[in-house]
């Protein structure tokens, strides 16, 4: 017992390095960036508040975990813009080795169990994976939307790019996604996209 509490506990401390990774979004009304801890637990936030918005019924205990636990693996592989023009924003063999590495240091049935929920968020296929993903995607449009246009604006990120790389909310709710259209057409009637 002594020792899956220790491997547990250098779980814990690793994954504190979360807090260091810092994300190109800004907090909203701010011009700090987010970092991933704190992305985090937005997300898991947004999944209680919102979860009755899902286009279907959902495990919310799953969906909590996969936002948690999604961008771990960034504290190995750094965090990917999601309009970066230079590297891809999908699963990468370099974010697999991540996580095995750190879900690895938990006792083996959390290992197995985490990375099978990292790996279902990746997939996005499940209706929990769909709605994390939901959540994942419209967060920076709270953001970027409060920041004049942030991100968007920074990277000059055009609006059909970015109506394309957020279409995916629909896939989770289609009410967040009739919100994120309207927040987009809005943002382009105000010159900040």
């Amino acid at each position: 017992m002594q020792d899956r509490l220790s491997q547990q506990i250098n779980f814990i401390k690793e994954i504190d390095k979360i807090k260091y990774i810092q994300r190109k979004t800004k907090l909203i009304n701010s011009d700090r960036h987010e970092n991933d801890a704190e992305h985090s637990w937005h997300l898991a936030m947004m999944t209680i508040v919102l979860a009755e918005h899902s286009n279907t019924p959902i495990d919310i205990l799953k969906v909590l975990k996969m936002v948690l636990i999604h961008d771990i693996v960034e504290i190995d592989t750094g965090d990917t813009f999601l309009f970066d023009t230079h590297k891809n924003h999908t699963n990468t063999q370099e974010e697999t080795l991540a996580a095995k590495r750190i879900f690895g240091m938990l006792p083996t049935e959390q290992a197995e169990e985490f990375i099978a929920i990292w790996e279902e968020f990746e997939a996005g296929e499940s209706n929990e994976a769909k709605f994390a993903k939901s959540m994942d995607r419209f967060e920076p449009v709270l953001q970027n939307t409060s920041n004049k246009g942030g991100t968007w604006a920074e990277f000059n990120v055009g609006y059909e790019k970015v109506h394309q790389k957020l279409s995916g909310i629909q896939k989770g709710s289609e009410t967040i996604w009739n919100l994120t259209e309207t927040m987009l057409k809005q943002s382009v009637e105000e010159g900040i996209l």
